[in-house]
């Protein structure tokens, strides 16, 4: 069993692991993995990057209801075209995807699928509104913004727009956190390893898996990585 000193080995191993290709994920209060700040969910490692999320993210849907079923899908596809020609005005972004997250342009929006609206003559398409999380921006700043935004895409013919759900987060690429993370595990195994004298070092296990996280609060997350370690004797 191989026993790994804990900052030499891991800072090793972390120059050795290539980065993900960048993407953004979106987090949600049902995927957190802890019971900080009202989220609930099953334990994660106690060592964690807590940090700002990137984006604050609201799903909406585009709701249509004209009878006419070519007309009614003319009018919901020119509604999205109208948010994405107003979002850079209300300095928002518009994105499609449920966990890993796109632009949605003017290039794309016709690949947005259509879903029945459990009504006769009803149809539905949905997609995201980003706003930026800048410094000392609050929850209630964005949600804000993103109202106004809403606010502010006028109907077409019958399609109306309506947010659907809670208002949630997302992470840019989260494992370029990678390092920074081993780097907290390495630390704190050192310290923990060296109260229990020179005969003694780590054994970890876990940093070839993906970074993983959770939602810290209503603009915060948790970033880590599913790894564990054991103080044991030296070989």
């Amino acid at each position: 069993m191989r026993i790994i000193r804990a900052l030499t080995a891991i800072s090793l191993m972390a120059a050795s692991i290539l980065p993900a290709p960048a993407q953004e994920v979106v987090v949600t209060a049902t995927r957190s993995a802890s019971n900080r700040d009202g989220f609930q969910g099953t334990s994660i490692p106690i060592i964690t990057l807590r940090r700002t999320a990137d984006f604050a993210v609201q799903r909406v849907s585009i709701t249509g209801d004209t009878r006419d079923e070519a007309l009614r899908r003319k009018e919901i596809y020119a509604m999205v075209r109208s948010a994405i020609e107003q979002a850079g005005k209300h300095g928002v972004e518009l994105a499609t995807g449920d966990y890993v997250v796109e632009a949605l342009t003017l290039a794309n929006y016709g690949d947005l699928l259509l879903s029945r609206d459990g009504r006769p003559d009803s149809e539905r398409t949905s997609f995201i509104i980003k706003v930026k999380l800048e410094p000392g921006m609050d929850a209630r700043a964005a949600l804000d913004r993103i109202a106004r935004f809403i606010k502010a895409v006028p109907p077409t013919g019958r399609a109306q727009i309506e947010k659907s759900g809670d208002m949630t987060l997302s992470v840019l690429n989260p494992d370029q956190y990678r390092t920074k993370i081993i780097e907290m595990i390495a630390a704190d195994a050192a310290t923990t390893a060296a109260r229990f004298g020179t005969g003694y070092g780590v054994e970890v296990r876990g940093l070839d898996r993906p970074v993983e996280w959770s939602r810290a609060s209503l603009t915060e997350v948790f970033l880590y990585l599913p790894a564990a370690y054991v103080i044991r004797p030296k070989d």
